[in-house]
């Protein structure tokens, strides 16, 4: 049948299944959304405040739900204002299509209003960008940005269409989704050899990270843990594979990981990493990282393999897949003495609390942890206030926890909550953040008022920007250089001017009901949380420091 170009786009939509959009119009963008309009009962659009949460959105959409995020933009600023997701979605491996409109194809190269490059913009943080000039390669195109998107290693693919092209006529046929590209191919002498290496091991330890949720290789990495009898510990993006009460849970590794984890890998004999890429936040000195075990890495990534940390045998393949071939090769073992010296390492591990405060963060988190259920998606801002959340949040579930752990984007935490409540309306979702990162992007309150999205904002308000204000305490004699911004933000009043509700604690028990209350509530709430500004994130190793600098308190 004739299509036009924007047509072409919402099929293409439908048939990856893809039922809500984020964005916002502008000029370039207009056919666009006029096809939006008479596609309304098809495809819902959730327009946000701002580009960037638009993108957040996408991101969060697709991390809460597993479908592929999709954002729209216009030209030139609206474009660029997407680069800040899309480069959150590339550190964090999120399958995302952004689709932008550029001016039309005889103003390429002009200096048209509102042109710009974001094809070329864009690909240091994208896995694709396609310029789309003739509506005979549209349709390619996108079918192909779904592909690669989530293919391998997954990843944001970004699809630049000139103005004429979407109002260009073509024809179209339905087709079915591209099939993914093959996962890299192992042997199975490779299997042997890490099976062989895993059976010998004395004082064994798993080192997983953002790879296994996204091969969904949860199962097979706790059948690998009990088989073999190894604790274990994660990453950032792999915070709920194992259940806050498991055994062999030893918390999260690196700069602000637990002491059990940071000391199990320092005196383990061998250390298996599995969908991990011993960042620096892990791996804060390279060289001296589990300097007594030999080293594993399974990566589907072949660029990750020794790109950080050289390791002794290395395996570029699918999670779930190698796990899958892994398995009946482990000998069931018991490694008794050593999953009891983990556990007592555990013990060790407290609340830390600043002593002249009447409300800190491990009992707010407590709390909300309390009063929700195991439904409940938890998202987090970046700073201070999301490492508390890693360290103490009870929750058993990867896509209930999202968070932005490669980028490290302040500001990622509303538009992200947006996208998750947006897929997941039967569930709640709470939203931390900290009066810094919430500055960042707080316009966003009027999306989730207009959209009636019932989030539950708690602002862990230090009033300043905590985690460099912890870093100058720490290592700048107290030089507070633009930590210390003495704004007057009255967030409750500001809530209710959104249109949202608008609550202030001072004490557990003011948060406690606020909470309470603010979960019978219909629309977006936010929980202004009076906390000292020398709460610190501990424990903590400084940047290049090993378990030796550990500070603990």
């Amino acid at each position: 049948m004739k299509v036009t170009g924007s047509q072409l786009v919402a099929e293409i939509l439908l048939e990856h299944g893809v039922d809500t959009v984020f964005g916002y119009p502008g000029g370039t963008a207009l056919n666009l959304y006029d096809t939006l309009y008479e596609y309304r009962d098809k495809i819902k659009h959730v327009l946000t405040a701002h580009e960037q949460g638009a993108a957040h959105a996408a991101d969060g959409y697709c991390r809460a739900t597993g479908k592929t995020g999709v954002v729209f933009a216009t030209s030139g600023p609206g474009a660029t204002n997407l680069v800040t997701g899309i480069a959150t979605a590339f550190m964090d491996s999120i399958p995302m299509v952004a689709i932008t409109a550029n001016v039309p194809d005889n103003l390429i190269g002009r200096d048209a209003f509102q042109e710009i490059c974001i094809t070329g913009v864009a690909m240091p943080i994208t896995k694709h960008t396609f310029f789309v000039n003739r509506i005979e390669d549209l349709a390619d195109a996108l079918r192909n940005a779904f592909r690669i998107a989530n293919s391998g290693r997954k990843g944001p693919v970004l699809v630049d269409i000139t103005k004429d092209v979407t109002a260009a006529e073509t024809d179209y046929k339905a087709a079915r989704p591209l099939p993914l590209n093959p996962v890299p191919e192992f042997s199975d002498e490779e299997v042997q050899e890490v099976a062989s290496m895993i059976n010998a091991a004395e004082r064994p330890v798993v080192y997983f990270g953002g790879g296994v949720p996204a091969a969904n290789a949860g199962r097979e990495l706790l059948e690998l843990l009990e088989k073999a009898d190894m604790p274990a510990t994660y990453t950032l993006m792999a915070a709920g594979i194992l259940g806050y009460d498991n055994d062999r849970n030893l918390g999260m590794v690196g700069m602000h990981g637990s002491i059990a984890a940071n000391k199990a890998v320092d005196r383990a004999d061998l250390v298996i990493a599995i969908g991990a890429r011993f960042s620096d936040r892990v791996a804060l000195n390279p060289e001296r990282f589990a300097k007594k075990a030999q080293k594993v890495q399974i990566d589907i990534d072949c660029s990750e393999i020794n790109k950080n940390v050289l390791v002794d045998f290395g395996v570029t393949a699918d999670a779930k897949e190698f796990l899958t071939k892994l398995l009946p090769l482990i000998k069931k073992k018991d490694h008794k003495e050593w999953v009891s010296q983990a556990t007592e390492w555990k013990k060790k591990t407290g609340d830390v609390k600043c002593q002249d405060a009447d409300l800190h963060p491990s009992e707010i988190i407590h709390a909300v942890c309390d009063l929700t259920d195991k439904e409940t998606i938890y998202v987090t801002d970046v700073g201070q206030h999301q490492m508390w959340v890693a360290q103490y949040l009870k929750h058993d579930k990867t896509k209930d926890f999202i968070t932005s752990g490669g980028l490290g984007t302040m500001g990622f935490g509303y538009g992200a909550a947006i996208g998750a409540q947006t897929g997941c309306p039967e569930k709640r979702v709470i939203h931390f953040t900290g009066d810094g990162s919430f500055h960042m992007n707080l316009n966003e309150a009027c999306t989730a008022v207009s959209q009636e999205l019932p989030i539950i904002t708690i602002i862990m308000n230090n009033r300043v920007l905590g985690m460099v204000y912890q870093w100058q305490t720490s290592f700048y004699g107290k030089r507070y250089a633009a930590t210390t911004p003495e704004r007057k933000t009255n967030f409750p009043k500001l809530a209710e001017a959104f249109g949202a509700k608008g609550f202030s604690a001072e004490n557990p028990k003011e948060f406690e009901e606020a909470f309470k209350a603010a979960l019978k509530e219909k629309g977006p709430v936010w929980i202004d949380c009076a906390i000292a500004r020398d709460e610190r994130v501990l424990p903590m190793i400084p940047g290049g420091g090993t378990i030796e600098d550990m500070i603990i308190g």
